[in-house]
Formats: structure tokens, sequence, C-alpha cells
């Protein structure tokens, strides 16, 4: 984890630029200073009077000069790379890959359905079966695959988020054991529907 140091400067700074753009901001802050008279601040303290801050009307282009500085000094997000893959973002990531594409393959059959009749191209589901049915064993195998395993992958873990939007396994180690039983309801059910 890495500690970010501003300075007193930089703070004041940015301070002074967020008034500029915003003088209602430092209304309150005048108010609050003038009402407490003179003061004595503790040890470690920083007092600001009331006449330090003041406004500057500046143009577009100058708040654009002062916003590409602060961007230049703002440290930069770690990248998904660094990030150890764990269970739990995996199986989210391909729920939502498994969905989209389930989604895909369904509204372009619908959507072949629907343009075949529009265009008088006949698509019977018998033809359909019947082309399957000459495919050669392995491609048959693979197609069913490609198709078999994201569905019952998708709605295996869509049970499991049931569960969890119904307070359920929602502890660490109750969301591992139900994505371990999803991993391996998938694979017999997958597996299933790759031999029936």
């Amino acid at each position: 984890m890495r500690t970010v140091l501003i300075s007193a400067r930089t703070c004041f700074q940015l301070a002074a630029s967020t008034v500029s753009r915003r003088p209602s901001l430092l209304r309150p802050m005048v108010a609050s200073v003038s009402q407490m008279g003179n003061f004595t601040p503790m040890a470690g303290t920083v007092a600001f009077r009331r006449n330090i801050i003041t406004t500057v009307k500046s143009t577009g282009s100058q708040e654009e000069e002062i916003l590409v500085a602060q961007r230049k000094n703002r440290p930069l997000s770690p990248h998904l790379s660094i990030y150890q893959k764990q269970l739990t973002n995996v199986m989210s990531a391909l729920h939502r890959l498994s969905g989209v594409a389930l989604a895909a393959g369904f509204y372009g059959v619908t959507c072949s359905f629907a343009a075949a009749s529009i265009l008088g191209v006949p698509i019977d589901p018998s033809a359909l079966v019947n082309f399957f049915a000459g495919l050669p064993t392995f491609v048959d195998y693979a197609l069913k695959a490609v198709v078999g395993f994201p569905f019952v992958y998708h709605c295996i873990n869509g049970v499991r988020h049931l569960v969890w939007d119904s307070s359920h396994m929602t502890s660490l180690k109750g969301v591992y054991l139900t994505g371990y039983i999803t991993i391996g309801l998938t694979a017999v059910g997958g597996l299933w529907l790759l031999f029936c």
C-alpha cells in the first residue's frame, strides 16, 4: 500500500483553486473565522486568517491549466494485471460472459427464424435436425459443449445468486463453498448434456 504525502503548500494551492472556481465555498469559512474573534491556536494546529484566502477570477484556460497540473501529480490507479485472480472475480466474469453469449445465440436464432419467414426463405426445424444429425461426431460434441457448459454454468450460478439474495452463504467461506459447488455441478450437468 502506497502512502501519498501532500505538502501544506499543495494543500493550500488546491484549496485556493477550489475556492476560485466556487466562491460560495468560502462564505461559511469566512463567517466562522470572523466569529471566533481573537484566539490562540493550540500547538501543532494551523490557523488561517480571514484575509489569506482570496478569490481570483480566472478564465477557462487557466482553470484547465490548473486541472492539468493537478492531474500530473495525481497517483495512477493500479491496473487490473497486478491483482491475483480469485475464484470470485473469475466466476463473476464468466457469469456475465456466458449470459451475453447465450442471449446473443438465442436472439440470433429467433431473429433468423423471423427474418426467414419475412424473406420467404424456408427454415424448417426438421431440416435443422437433419442438418445437425449429418454432422461428424466431433463437431456434434463440440457444438454441444460450446452451448451446454455455458448454459448449465449460467443457470447454476444464477441459483447461487438467488441464494445470496436470500441472505444465505454470504460470508467469504460461503461464497467459496457455493463457488466450488457451482463448478462441480457445472461439470456434471455439462457432461450429462454432452453425452445424452
